[in-house]
């Protein structure tokens, strides 16, 4: 199944940086599930917001830089955030970042504070 991403996903990959939007999109096509882009490249402000809501512990976010996105599957119309999703949308985005030879890291891979909807350039090589 090929899936393609909607204006308003693309319009939320603004200023991330174009290795991963070519990610994203590749992802997106060969992935099972659907999905959106959710937030791409964030200001200092909402980042702060985001912490002091408690829905991110850093204010030193990949995201400030556009090197993160976060995404949400979307199945039968609606978004769902059901945790077995989460590994067949980023078994697609690893796929798409090794085509492409793209150092990517995925949250859900993180041994603490797991992010399943999040994906980020690798600090090492995208510094």
């Amino acid at each position: 199944m090929s899936f393609r991403l909607s204006e308003r996903s693309r319009a939320r990959l603004n200023g991330v940086h174009p290795h991963l939007v070519q990610v994203v999109v590749d992802a997106l096509a060969l992935s099972p599930i659907d999905f959106m882009v959710t937030e791409g490249l964030r200001s200092a402000r909402r980042q702060a917001e985001l912490v002091r809501a408690g829905a991110s512990r850093t204010l030193n976010s990949r995201h400030l830089t556009g090197h993160a996105v976060d995404v949400a599957a979307f199945v039968d119309g609606q978004v769902r955030w059901d945790w077995p999703l989460y590994p067949r949308i980023a078994a697609a985005m690893k796929a798409a970042a090794r085509r492409r030879t793209v150092a990517l890291v995925w949250g859900g891979d993180w041994p603490r504070l797991r992010d399943g909807p999040h994906f980020e350039l690798d600090r090492r090589a995208y510094p």
